[in-house]
């Protein structure tokens, strides 16, 4: 830390670049615990992502899944075909429109997912255990309001 981000410390300051580093590095943390987790249950975090989303919601249109787990298009066919290929997806006619193809889980699939969401919940709890309740819906608020703002803001003139 230089001795600028320490002088404002001490006076009860810190800048957005400073949390920024700080939020990064929590997140990676944090991330690296899950991936892990998620591999030892023979997983990988998009795999878990896409599984969840269909646990949550039941079965989805291809590309209503990709922007709730944050996939593009391509990312997205291809983790739907390692699921498909395990067996714990199958992708199904709509039955409205039959041009819409849905992805459901198959019953091995939340056999699957199930008890791995479960051990992730918990992980994440434990992770989050330092902060209080008050604490970790302060947390929620302020990075929503952050987040928001990212989103609406204009992109940055140039020089």
């Amino acid at each position: 830390m230089g001795a600028k981000n320490v002088k404002q410390r001490l006076r009860g300051k810190t800048s957005a670049r400073h949390v920024w580093l700080i939020m990064l590095k929590a997140l990676s943390a944090i991330a690296r615990q899950l991936d892990v987790d998620l591999q030892r249950c023979g997983l990988s975090n998009t795999d878990f992502r896409v599984l969840e989303a269909l646990l949550h919601n039941g079965p989805l249109p291809v590309n209503v899944i990709g922007p709730k787990v944050n996939l593009m298009a391509g990312a997205m066919s291809v983790a739907i075909d390692r699921l498909e290929v395990r067996g714990l997806v199958a992708r199904v006619e709509g039955k409205r429109d039959r041009r819409v193809r849905m992805v459901a889980l198959t019953e091995e699939g939340e056999k699957m997912i199930s008890p791995v969401y479960s051990r992730h919940a918990a992980l994440l709890e434990r992770i989050f255990e330092p902060l209080s309740e008050s604490q970790r819906l302060s947390s929620e608020g302020m990075l929503k309001a952050v987040g928001k703002n990212a989103e609406t803001m204009a992109e940055m003139p140039e020089d």
